[in-house]
């Protein structure tokens, strides 16, 4: 029995004890219970952090989708008040060239009225020398009753054709 004075003999001894103890205490299945409750939490964790990606993205992607709204909005608000502005050049344009024709025919009419208005006192200052001139010519070449009588009858007689 030299197996027994041995030190290394009990310590093996003592080994295989202590593991028929662990397992007589049931130490290995508590161990693996250890392990798989903290595996089912694991993946219970993991479930949730692929629930909340899943959320996540989903968020993303209806923000990304009303950004897009969002863009499309101001591009097509642009657009219209590109629109509006070359509608509105165009009329005022428009409005100023018929503003600018009226201003034009007034000024017209007004320049005829004042070459009609120049003409006359023109035509009245030369009705007025030559009847004037007509008068003393007349008056010097006619004298007496006979000659009035006529100079007045063609002072009458001018007057009323050149008027």
């Amino acid at each position: 029995m030299s197996f027994f004075r041995e030190a290394e003999s009990w310590v093996l001894v003592a080994f295989l004890l202590f593991i028929a103890l662990l397992v007589y205490l049931k130490v290995p299945a508590m161990a693996a219970k250890m392990l798989d409750e903290r595996s089912a939490r694991i993946a219970k964790e993991l479930d949730e952090a692929r629930k909340l990606r899943e959320e996540a993205e989903a968020l993303l992607a209806a923000y990304e989708k009303k950004r897009a709204e969002a863009e499309k909005l101001a591009a097509d608000i642009v657009a219209q008040a590109r629109a509006d502005a070359v509608d509105y050049g165009i009329e005022s344009r428009r409005k100023m060239g018929d503003m600018l024709d009226r201003l034009t025919k007034h000024a017209e009419q007004q320049i005829a009225q004042a070459e009609a208005a120049a003409v006359k006192e023109v035509r009245n200052a030369v009705i007025d020398v030559a009847v004037a001139a007509a008068e003393t010519l007349t008056a010097d070449a006619v004298k007496g009753a006979k000659g009035a009588a006529l100079v007045d009858q063609s002072i009458a007689a001018v007057k009323s054709r050149l008027n």
